[in-house]
């Protein structure tokens, strides 16, 4: 084990040490710990695209087949859940963390409702991906500029991890299935090997 992952594992242990009451590790404290005394930063809510769509814009023909209120929309974007900068390369890579139920043991299928997992796909979308792109400078095709988390009992549902999974092809790095939150070794190692150079 090199000594930057010693550093990083000695961090977490001071900070699991502090918290060892505390079941549930957040993905931002994680972070925050992983990156101290690092050019990388986690940011929660990045604000950056809360206006996105509201200059949007519409041809006469649908403007004139649509509701228009009075008001001027103000405020109509989208707000990851966190952004993780590199200060040094000015390179930002976006992630959502995605809690859901899921059909595990002891369960019926019919747990696995809800839609976390899909709604993160509006990631996928060729304006917002070129948006990411371009805000975040990771620029390649060959990559996405942006991560899913995943974490709750979708992470272990039989039905939503092959659709994650199918959705991902070629991309396989930009998900995770954090399965144990207690334990963030798997979840900084996945980061750390498959995603970390993007923002070098």
């Amino acid at each position: 084990m090199g000594s930057q992952a010693l550093r990083g594992r000695e961090v977490w242990q001071d900070y699991s040490g502090a918290n060892a009451g505390t079941a549930e590790r957040s993905f931002e404290a994680t972070m925050k710990a992983h990156f101290k005394g690092t050019d990388l930063k986690v940011r929660s809510k990045p604000s950056e695209f809360q206006d996105v769509y509201v200059d949007q814009h519409l041809p006469q023909e649908v403007i004139a087949s649509i509701h228009n209120p009075p008001q001027k929309i103000k405020r109509h974007g989208i707000r990851p859940d966190y952004a993780i900068d590199n200060s040094s390369t000015k390179k930002t890579l976006y992630v959502e963390v995605k809690r859901q139920d899921g059909w595990v043991e002891g369960g019926k299928r019919s747990d696995g409702r809800g839609n976390a997992h899909e709604r993160s796909c509006k990631y996928f979308t060729p304006g917002l991906i070129n948006l990411l792109r371009s805000k975040g400078g990771i620029s390649s095709s060959d990559v996405l500029p942006f991560w899913v988390v995943f974490i709750g009992d979708v992470t272990r549902d039989p039905c939503r991890v092959r659709e994650i999974t199918y959705w991902y092809q070629g991309f396989e790095s930009h998900f995770f299935m954090w399965r144990d939150q207690s334990d963030p070794s798997l979840l900084l190692s996945h980061f750390d090997t498959k995603l970390k150079q993007l923002l070098l």
